[in-house]
C-alpha cells in the first residue's frame, strides 16, 4: 500500500511547529553545546511530525451516492401545434 501524499495544510502546520518549537526550546533551555542543540532539533522534528500527522485530511470524505434522476414517461404522440390567431379584418367605413 502506497503512502498518501501530505496535503498543503499538513506541510504548513508541521513546518511551523518545527520552526517555532525549535526556537522556543533553544531560547528556554539556553544551551550552547552541540549535543543540546541536536537533541532540541530532533525533539522539534518529532513534534512537527506528530502535528502534521494529526491534521485532519480534507480529501478523505465518503463519496456521495448518486441517485439516477426519475425517468419521464415517453410520449407516444406528438402534440398538435397551437392554433395561430387569424388577423382581424375590418370593413372600411364609406
Amino acid at each position: 500500500m502506497a503512502m498518501p501524499r501530505p496535503t498543503a495544510a499538513q506541510l504548513a502546520y508541521g513546518s511551523c511547529t518545527v520552526i517555532f518549537s525549535t526556537l522556543a526550546m533553544l531560547l528556554l533551555s539556553q544551551t550552547n553545546s552541540a549535543v543540546g542543540i541536536a537533541i532540541t532539533a530532533v525533539a522539534a522534528l518529532a513534534l512537527g511530525l506528530l502535528v502534521a500527522m494529526t491534521v485532519p485530511l480534507s480529501g478523505k470524505r465518503p463519496a456521495a451516492v448518486e441517485h439516477p434522476a426519475p425517468e419521464e414517461p415517453v410520449r407516444t404522440s406528438v402534440p398538435a401545434p397551437a392554433p395561430t390567431p387569424q388577423p382581424v379584418r375590418e370593413r372600411a367605413v364609406s
